[in-house]
């Protein structure tokens, strides 16, 4: 019981990126305006989509749900890694707070990762059988599968967020992190860590492995499509617009992948934090742009609501 107050009475401290104030303060300048523009971006995607009607269909319903998604999950570490680099990792955060920062996470990230599978799926569908495409896709089982994505994002987050704080922490107490990622956490454990390194590889499997390989088998179907296009200019639009997704896709899951789908005895910390700028801060301003922005249907959409919204 002593052992176990010692642990809860822990708190947590983040290294900072630089000892040099200067450095940290412009660091700080590029995280804050990629949070705006994330928030900014995913938020008027899902307004357009509530607002226009034309847009309520399957697609932009999981492009709705992922723009809601991404703005939780900035917010989940963007705040705390923003107050960190003014302060050079002065503040710290208690052992409650770390636990309920990675759950968060891990939640929405697994939620997110899943989510992206699922539009892929749905992509799917639509080109392997347009013509049954609305029966396939119904609205309840679109739902269903939005919150299928919830549901398996929170218990994987849970059943991993209990497994590390239920190690004993002891001693040193400083993160090489911005905020409580699993395996920077992991690492300042004292006891055997072995089970918790197994669930990460699963949870990693899951949400990794799985959507990816749903998008790219739903990818090379798309590119079949593309060649079949007889227009040269319709296959370079295409094309454009298909590569810029895999570029997105390749940032979240190569990145993810590069540091949870290997051992986590090989884990670097410091290449940990820089990687993980770009899954937590990058690709979630990126999203909106390029899943979305690069969409005439959306861009049309969103012109005739602010035009709607001017007039009155």
């Amino acid at each position: 019981m002593g052992d176990e107050n010692q642990t809860i009475d822990i708190q947590f401290h983040f290294h900072p990126f630089s000892p040099i104030l200067e450095i940290q303060i412009l660091i700080f300048v590029a995280f804050l305006l990629m949070y705006i523009g994330s928030l900014t971006g995913n938020a008027t995607i899902f307004l357009t989509v509530w607002a226009e009607r034309s847009l309520h269909t399957p697609m932009y319903f999981f492009l709705a749900n992922l723009a809601v998604l991404e703005i939780f999950y900035s917010s989940t570490v963007a705040p705390l890694a923003l107050v960190n680099l003014l302060t050079m990792g002065r503040i710290p955060i208690s052992f409650a707070g770390c636990g309920t920062q990675m759950f968060f996470f891990v939640f929405l990230g697994s939620a997110d990762c899943i989510l992206l599978g699922i539009m892929a799926y749905d992509r799917f569908v639509a080109i392997r059988k347009p013509l049954r495409y609305t029966l396939i896709m119904r609205w309840q089982l679109c739902a269903q599968l939005a919150l299928g994505a919830l549901v398996l994002g929170f218990i994987l987050a849970l059943q991993l967020t209990a497994l590390i704080f239920h190690l004993p922490f002891c001693g040193h107490n400083r993160i090489t992190h911005f905020y409580c990622d699993v395996l920077p956490i992991l690492q300042l454990a004292c006891g055997d860590t072995r089970m918790q390194e197994a669930m990460i590889f699963i949870v990693s499997v899951i949400i990794l492995t799985i959507p990816f390989s749903l998008i790219s088998i739903s990818y090379v179907f798309i590119v079949g499509a593309i060649l079949k296009i007889r227009s040269a200019e319709g296959r370079h639009k295409a094309f454009s617009t298909c590569s810029s997704h895999l570029t997105v896709v390749l940032l979240q899951y190569g990145c993810c992948s590069l540091i949870y789908l290997r051992p986590s005895s090989s884990y670097n910390p410091e290449m940990g934090r820089v990687v993980s700028v770009v899954y937590t801060f990058v690709t979630p301003v990126l999203n909106p742009l390029i899943y979305s922005m690069r969409n005439k249907e959306l861009k049309d959409a969103l012109n005739k609501v602010m035009k709607r919204h001017l007039l009155h």
